[in-house]
C-alpha cells in the first residue's frame, strides 16, 4: 500500500504540467495559476490541519523559516516552473526538473553535509551527460532557450529550497511545515499581485476548473498521498518511487498534446531518472548521511 501510494502521488503530481498547459489554453494567466494554486492548497491544507487535530507547536525561528520558503523558494519555483511552461513542452520540462536530486546532492557536498563517493560522482556525470542529450536533442525552431533556462532555474530554486528546509524538516511535523510553505507562497504572490495591479481572473469556468485539478489534484492529493505513503515504506524508496513523475507527465503529454520525445531525448532522460534512483539507493551499512531522501518530505514535488 506504501509503494502504491507513492505512485499516486507521483502521478498527481506528474498530471500538474497537463492542467497547467490546459489552463493557460482556457485564458488563465501565469500568475493568476501560482496564486489561485497556492491559495487553494493552504486553505485546503489548513482545514486537514484542523480534522486531525494536529498540533502545531513550533518555535517562532523555524515558523519564520517555514513561511520564508514559501513566500520566496517555493513561489519563485513555481513561477519559473510555469512560466517555462509557456514556453516549451511539458516533457522535456519535467526532464530539466528533474536534475535538482543532483543538485541537491552537490548542493550537500559543498556545505559539508554529504560526502562525494564515488556513487554520487558516478550519478553527477550522467545526470549531466544526460540533460546535455535532452537539451541537445531539442534542437531546431522548437528550442526555446529562455524556457530551457526558466525550466533549469527552477530546479536551482528548488535545490536551494530543500537544502534551508533541511534545517527545520526534523522540527516540524511534514503536514504542518507543508501548510506554512503554502501560506507563505500564497502571501508573497498576493503582495505581489497588488503591487502590479492583479492578476486578471477574467476566465471562465474551464480555467477554474484546471486551476481546481492544480490546487487539489496535483498539490493537497499529492502531497498527502506522499506523506501516507512515506509513512508505510522508507524515504529512499518514496524518493525512487517519485522518479515515476515525469514518466507520467511524458506519456500525458503525449497523449494530450501530441507531444514526442526524440531518441537522444529519451537516453537522456532515462540517464537523469536512473541517476536519481542511483542517489536513494542505500546500502544496509549506510548510515544517515547517504540519504538526501527525508528531504523530500518538506512537499513531495519541485513544482
Amino acid at each position: 500500500m506504501g509503494a502504491v501510494l507513492c505512485l499516486v502521488s507521483a502521478a498527481c503530481f506528474g498530471a500538474m504540467a497537463i492542467f497547467g498547459k490546459l489552463a493557460y489554453d482556457a485564458g488563465v494567466s501565469s500568475a493568476a495559476l501560482v496564486l489561485v494554486r497556492f491559495a487553494l492548497a493552504a486553505v485546503l491544507l489548513g482545514a486537514v490541519l484542523l480534522a486531525r487535530r494536529v498540533p502545531v507547536k513550533i518555535g517562532g525561528r523555524a515558523m519564520a523559516i517555514a513561511i520564508g520558503l514559501g513566500a520566496f523558494g517555493y513561489a519563485t519555483q513555481a513561477s519559473l516552473f510555469f512560466s517555462a511552461l509557456q514556453r516549451m513542452d511539458a516533457s522535456m520540462l519535467s526532464l530539466i526538473l528533474y536534475t535538482y536530486p543532483i543538485l541537491v546532492t552537490v548542493g550537500a557536498v559543498l556545505l559539508g553535509r554529504e560526502r562525494l563517493t564515488r556513487r554520487r560522482l558516478f550519478a553527477l556525470l550522467a545526470a549531466s551527460a544526460g540533460t546535455l542529450l535532452v537539451l541537445a536533442g531539442a534542437g531546431g525552431a522548437g528550442f526555446r532557450p529562455v524556457g530551457a533556462l526558466m525550466a533549469f532555474g527552477a530546479a536551482v530554486t528548488y535545490t536551494v529550497y530543500i537544502l534551508v528546509a533541511d534545517t527545520v524538516v526534523d522540527r516540524v511535523p511534514p503536514l504542518v511545515l507543508s501548510t506554512l510553505v503554502m501560506a507563505g507562497a500564497a502571501g508573497s504572490l498576493g503582495g505581489r499581485a497588488l503591487l502590479t495591479g492583479g492578476v486578471g481572473p477574467g476566465f471562465g469556468a474551464a480555467g477554474w476548473f484546471w486551476l481546481a485539478c492544480i490546487a487539489v489534484v496535483s498539490t493537497v492529493v499529492a502531497m498527502l498521498a506522499f506523506f501516507a505513503g512515506l509513512r508505510r515504506t522508507s524515504p529512499s524508496a518514496a524518493a525512487i518511487l517519485s522518479t515515476f513523475e515525469p514518466v507520467v507527465t511524458t506519456g500525458l503529454a503525449a497523449a494530450a498534446f501530441g507531444e514526442t520525445l526524440t531518441p537522444v531525448q529519451l537516453a537522456g532522460g532515462l540517464l537523469v531518472l536512473s541517476s536519481a534512483v542511483v542517489l536513494q539507493v542505500r546500502r544496509p551499512s549506510a548510515g544517515k548521511a547517504e540519504a538526501a531522501a527525508p528531504s523530500m518530505t518538506v512537499a513531495g514535488n519541485p513544482a
